[in-house]
């Protein structure tokens, strides 16, 4: 792969319009990051659980924040990263290489708009009621590829369909980003067939040649054809980084403050990240510092800037594996040894802390049944159209979804469009009045 080509300003959905016939002080992929903000599936983030049941009488991380965040890390990457070549390539610096940055930190807005309401769970909740729930009565009417969809679904995969796919009333190309952007946030390039294997995948049947275009396009390495699979976009992996050193540093800050750990076992989780000569200034610092919290959040911030410059690094030193295709692994995997070490123990120490505390748990419970039962009546509605309770159900779902499709598969996924698009709060709200269990206000 080859960066004058991996980094480009063509839109997706634009390819036949005309280049402007004037300037901007914004680049094409600060226009990127300003279209995600402003748009209303941002917006729903902020009442989208992270980790955390939202909201209560300590103000956690919601998905709002959490993008925000991954951005700004992001951004640092992409600039440091950039900054590197360049260095080491000066001939690039009149392409968009010097961009990376804001391509960057725009992906990572974008990274977690697909994911359904109630954390990462769920996603279980949709792949569960297809694979062991009620959903199992669509497999003979579905084809195979189509059901490996829907038995894998994949936050990220509807991430790349929110962003890409011609929603009812709605202009070609979705949100019409650059294709380095939308290339960005593929994490799994490849289709749900593959996905038997690696569990996740990258993209919808229906987005499938969408993606091709892209990944085409912009000479990222397609690695075999059937079922279509490529190799990482290299900036996924900053993306990937940028997550991965915010949800595990941020939810430990988060953890703190909720009591789950102690303030010993938080500085000790934390200063594992450094060598012996820093922890000594770290030291010195926090004597002056008396807030517990501020302490935390000090270093919380050291550990966030040496993970960045870790992944910075191990970027740089593996550009060659990763611009041929070849590169294994998250970044984070091939940092150096003492804050890797620290990583993976604050991974152990957040999977039987944390993720699996009671308020965790419970919000997870609560959410597979409410997602379950929300899909079951609205996949139910879609297949007997005719049925009058199945009409006023379609009634309430907005003209932009397909639900009137005469494809049996369209109309499925508009129902997990849907349902994924909701918030905690408008999701428990649906799942009352259907339940009978509240009323509109006379």
């Amino acid at each position: 792969m080859e960066w004058n080509r991996l980094i480009s300003a063509k839109r997706f959905g634009l390819e036949d319009m005309p280049q402007k016939d004037y300037q901007e002080n914004r680049s094409e992929f600060q226009r990127d990051y300003d279209r995600l903000i402003f748009s209303a599936p941002f917006r729903r983030l902020q009442n989208k659980t992270q980790v955390f049941p939202l909201p209560g009488s300590v103000f956690v991380h919601n998905r709002l924040t959490h993008s925000l965040e991954v951005s700004c890390v992001g951004r640092s990457l992409g600039n440091d990263v950039a900054k590197g070549l360049l260095s080491m390539r000066p001939e690039l610096r009149d392409t968009y290489l010097p961009e990376i940055g804001s391509v960057v930190s725009a992906a990572c807005l974008a990274h977690d708009l697909g994911n359904p309401p109630f954390g990462h769970f769920g996603e279980r909740a949709f792949s569960t009621f297809f694979s062991e729930g009620k959903g199992q009565k669509l497999k003979p009417l579905l084809t195979e590829s189509q059901w490996n969809d829907l038995t894998h679904f994949e936050g990220n995969a509807n991430s790349f369909r929110l962003l890409t796919h011609q929603f009812e009333g709605r202009r070609k190309g979705g949100f019409v980003l650059t294709y380095p952007t939308l290339a960005s946030i593929v994490k799994y390039p490849f289709s749900s067939s593959y996905a038997t294997e690696k569990s996740k995948f990258g993209f919808f049947t229906t987005e499938e040649e969408s993606f091709r275009k892209i990944a085409d396009e912009l000479g990222i390495c397609k690695l075999q054809d059937q079922p279509l699979c490529y190799a990482r976009h290299p900036l996924v992996y900053l993306v990937e980084a940028a997550d991965d050193i915010c949800y595990e540093i941020m939810d430990i800050e988060d953890s703190f403050k909720l009591k789950l750990l102690s303030k010993q076992e938080t500085f000790e989780l934390l200063m594992a990240f450094f060598k012996e000569e820093r922890k000594i200034k770290i030291e010195q610092m926090l004597e002056r510092v008396t807030d517990e919290n501020e302490q935390v959040a000090y270093l919380r911030a050291r550990a966030i800037g040496l993970l960045t410059y870790e992944c910075t690094q191990a970027f740089l030193q593996n550009e060659e594996a990763i611009l041929a295709g070849k590169f294994e692994g998250s970044l984070i995997e091939h940092i150096s040894e003492i804050p890797r070490l620290a990583y993976e123990h604050c991974s152990k120490v957040a999977k039987k802390k944390i993720y699996r505390s009671r308020d965790v748990v419970d919000i997870e419970v609560a959410g597979f049944r409410i997602i379950g039962t929300l899909i079951e009546l609205m996949t139910d509605a879609v297949l007997s159209p005719e049925k009058a309770y199945s009409q006023l159900l379609m009634d309430r779902v907005s003209s932009q979804y397909s639900i009137h499709s005469d494809n049996l598969f369209e109309r499925i996924l508009s129902v997990l469009d849907y349902v994924s698009g909701m918030t905690d709060v408008y999701a428990l709200d649906l799942y009352r009045k259907l339940n009978g269990n509240s009323l509109p206000a006379v």
